[in-house]
Parts: structure tokens; C-alpha cells; sequence
């Protein structure tokens, strides 16, 4: 088999006709991580065993025509705050770095189920919330475009290892933006789902409030499949909603003809940050996506700045809350950027999370209200392409409102789809935030956005 990067959707449709097998694709993606990841260290934990045992097994069993679905064979691996049972999670900290689960999280479960074969444990943020660090038990990720630059966060590993094939798609998590942003900066497709659509359960929590689980893959098509697998109520989880799954996969293909698309230009258009080539990809991307036949208009919200406010004292308060008992007694057992950026949730007053749920309320009325009238609404993920790794502010959530952080507060769907590449080789990506579980029309237009422009065929030379 030749060293090709596979789609989940290219490998699914070969596996289905015979020309690759399960165990091609896992042995491609270890052969890739012992050869690359001594330098991006996406991964915290590899299972070249046990993934070997799941390939061959799903090898026999296609062959003997017991597919269960598009996702059977495929190799993938999972942010290491998902549970597995008998296999370190360690939330890449010291806090839990001997913590070996006894049950799966619920979403490891239905990839399990679906025939996935699992790869590994991929770095993270601490607890999914400080980084990039250096003084954790495991180095950071780096990003695969450029190793000297940053991957983005809290699903960092996941990132840098799809980027580089060395799995074909991932879970994350994002509670102000950790699927978005590390997709963004990677030159990935990555999908916060509606609040509730995901199960959390068996997910290690930051803000009980606003955390999302959600798929990072080569394209929206490859979202779409993992989606499919993970989406659902799961009474496991207290915020899961029971709301109808459609067969995303099948709502992809065509035009976008007559879809409304409104631009919050006022959340970046005049922001100093805003890098001149992310401004200009992102102005392309929009009219692209009116070549395909939608129609843009500008929308005017709220000021920024107050999505973010909620975000970040909902935020603070609810991590300092479940982090408080083990921040009293292993203080030095963290990592100081996590310390340093959860230690603000000690001196938010009960006053201070009341106002911040209210403001959340009228936020997430006035966005429903924009999308009323539109599908979906384009922004920028981010104001800039991926900065050096050791020139991250270590307080720069808490320092300046990010363009991630609205759709946690307001809990809609948020896709992030590679639009582009700075002059220096690194990507850019633009955000679609869409309608309450109405994943299906933003898997859509990323998905005509992909096939109409070159971007999908770029990747990183390694």
C-alpha cells in the first residue's frame, strides 16, 4: 500500500470495495507516529498492540461481509480526557497521571461499537484548559505545518496528529473553542456540536455548562461519519438532549443555493489582531460560498467582548469548583499556567456566575433571533494563523475575547474548515456557527466549501 493520507470517507469507500484492509491502515498510521511524533508528540499513550489485535479482527470480519458501518477499521485516537477503560487517562497532568479508568466514556463506547480501532491517547491542555506547558508530565504538541508553532488548544494532540495522518480522525472537546481553534491552526475540519447533542458522560469536565464533545477529521464528510457514530441521549449525561439524529452523511452533496449566511463583521473586521491574510482568506471563503449559490448579509450582535465575559466567568467559576479540593491539598502538582489561569474562579462571588447566566440567556435568545433569518453565521476562528509555541501568552484566554467563545455560551453548533494558507505555509480557518441541532446544514456547506477549493489537497511536509 503506498504512504497516502486517507480521508475516513476515502478509507471507508476502499475498505467496502477490498482495496485496503484495517490492518494497512493501522499499521500506516504507526508506521507514521514512531517515524514523526518524536517531534510533534501529539501522543501521551500509543496501543500498537491492542490496535493491532482490533485490526485484524475487523479485518476478519469484513471479510466475511459483517461490516457494521462506515466508521468499521478505521484507525483513530482520543483526547486524553476520555475515559477508557483499563487505559491511562490522565488529563495530561500529574494529578491523575496513574489513573486508569474502569469504565469507558460513553462516546468511546459508540465508537467501539461502530468498529473503530483505537491508536492511542492524545496530548492536551491540562484538564483541557492550560497551555501550551512545558512542566507537566508530557510535552506539548507542535504543530505539524511547523513544529516551532503552536497547535492550539485544548485538543492540541488531536490537531497536530490528524494534520500528519497519524490517525484519521479524533475526539476533542471545546468549552471556549478547543475544537475550533487547534482545527483552525491545524488545517482540520472540527465540529462543536448543539449543547446536548454529544454525551459528556465519562469525559473529564472543565465547565459543566459549556463543554462540548465533538469530531476533528480531514473534512466535513469525515465529521459527519464520526458525528453520526457519537450523537444522541445518553442518560448517563444530565445535559443530553433528546433530540431526533439525522443521517448527516446524507444531507452532504449539491449547492448551497438560497441559504442565507449573516456576518458578524463587527466582532472582527476592525479588531487591530486581526492578521491581514486570516482577514483576507476569510473575505474569500464568503464569497466562495456565494458562488455556491448562498447569500450573505451582515448581522449585528452584541459586542464581543460580552460572549466572552459570560464565557469566562461561567468558566472560571464552574472549573475552580471541581478543581477546588485537589487545587487545596496538590497545589504544586499542577502545572503553573493551569494554576495561574484557574485561581480568578476563587473570587467569583455567587452574584458575579448569577449575572453571568443571565447575560448568557439574552446572548443565546439574540443569536437564535439572528439565525432566524439565517442558516448559518461565517466568521473567522481565529484572528491569527498559529503563533510560535514558546510565544503564547500564558493568560491570553483571560486576556482578550476570542471568536470561539459565543457558541459556548449560547450552546449553537460550530464548524471550523481549513479556508487557506498564510504566505508562511500555516492554515487558516473559517468558523460557521449554525442553528440549535442543526448540524446537518453546517456539515453541508463545509463540505461544498471543501469540494469547491483546492485547500483539501495541501498537507504538511514531513
Amino acid at each position: 500500500m503506498s504512504e497516502r493520507h486517507w480521508t475516513i470517507a476515502e478509507a471507508s469507500a476502499a475498505l467496502d470495495r477490498g482495496d485496503v484492509s484495517p490492518v494497512d491502515l493501522t499499521e500506516l498510521c504507526l508506521r507514521r507516529i514512531a517515524a514523526l511524533d518524536g517531534t510533534l508528540h501529539s501522543y501521551v499513550l500509543t496501543l500498537p498492540d491492542a490496535a493491532r489485535t482490533a485490526a485484524r479482527a475487523a479485518e476478519a470480519e469484513i471479510r466475511a461481509g459483517r461490516r457494521r458501518g462506515p466508521l468499521h477499521g478505521i484507525p483513530v485516537a482520543l483526547k486524553d480526557i476520555y475515559e477508557t477503560k483499563g487505559i491511562r487517562t490522565t488529563g495530561h497532568s500529574k494529578i491523575r497521571v496513574d489513573h486508569v479508568p474502569t469504565t469507558d466514556a460513553s462516546t468511546v463506547e459508540a465508537l467501539a461499537k461502530a468498529g473503530t480501532i483505537l491508536l492511542g491517547k492524545l496530548a492536551t491542555h491540562e484538564f483541557a484548559m492550560g497551555g501550551p506547558s512545558f512542566d507537566l508530565p508530557f510535552p506539548p504538541a507542535r504543530n505539524a505545518w511547523n513544529p516551532r508553532h503552536f497547535t492550539g488548544g485544548s485538543s492540541s494532540g488531536s490537531g497536530a496528529a490528524v494534520a500528519a495522518g497519524l490517525a484519521l480522525g479524533t475526539l476533542g472537546s471545546d468549552t471556549g473553542g478547543s475544537i475550533r481553534g487547534p482545527s483552525a491552526l491545524c488545517g482540520l475540519a472540527g465540529l462543536k456540536p448543539s449543547y446536548g447533542r454529544v454525551s459528556r458522560a465519562g469525559v473529564f469536565p472543565l465547565a459543566f455548562s459549556l463543554d462540548h464533545c465533538g469530531p476533528m477529521a480531514w473534512t466535513s464528510r469525515d465529521c459527519a461519519l464520526l458525528l453520526q457514530a457519537i450523537a444522541g441521549h445518553d442518560p448517563r449525561d444530565p445535559a443530553s438532549a433528546a433530540e431526533p439524529v439525522p443521517d448527516y452523511a446524507a444531507a452532504l452533496g449539491g449547492d448551497l443555493k438560497g441559504m442565507r449566511i449573516g456576518i458578524p463583521r463587527a466582532f472582527f473586521s476592525d479588531d487591530p489582531a486581526l492578521d491581514r491574510e486570516v482577514g483576507a482568506a476569510v473575505e474569500q471563503a464568503i464569497k466562495v460560498l456565494g458562488d455556491l449559490g448562498a447569500v450573505a448579509e451582515e448581522v449585528r450582535l452584541s459586542p464581543l467582548d460580552d460572549y466572552h465575559a459570560a464565557c469566562l466567568v461561567i468558566m472560571l467559576a464552574e472549573a475552580f469548583a471541581i478543581h477546588e479540593t485537589d487545587l487545596s491539598k496538590r497545589w504544586r502538582d499542577y502545572g503553573e499556567i493551569f494554576r495561574r489561569r484557574i485561581m480568578p474562579g476563587a473570587f467569583i462571588s455567587g452574584v458575579d456566575y448569577v449575572q453571568a447566566t443571565r447575560l448568557r440567556r439574552r446572548l443565546a435568545d439574540e443569536m437564535d433571533r439572528a439565525l432566524e433569518r439565517n442558516v448559518a453565521l461565517a466568521l473567522p476562528t481565529g484572528l491569527i494563523a498559529a503563533p510560535l509555541i514558546d510565544a503564547v501568552p500564558g493568560m491570553a484566554f483571560l486576556e482578550k475575547a476570542v471568536l470561539t467563545s459565543p457558541a459556548n455560551v449560547t450552546g449553537h453548533p460550530a464548524l471550523n474548515v481549513c479556508c487557506g494558507f498564510t504566505k508562511a505555509g500555516l492554515p487558516i480557518g473559517l468558523q460557521l456557527i449554525g442553528r440549535r441541532f442543526d448540524e446537518a446544514t453546517l456539515l453541508r456547506m463545509g463540505d461544498a466549501y471543501e469540494r469547491a477549493t483546492p485547500w483539501r489537497g495541501r498537507r504538511p511536509e514531513l
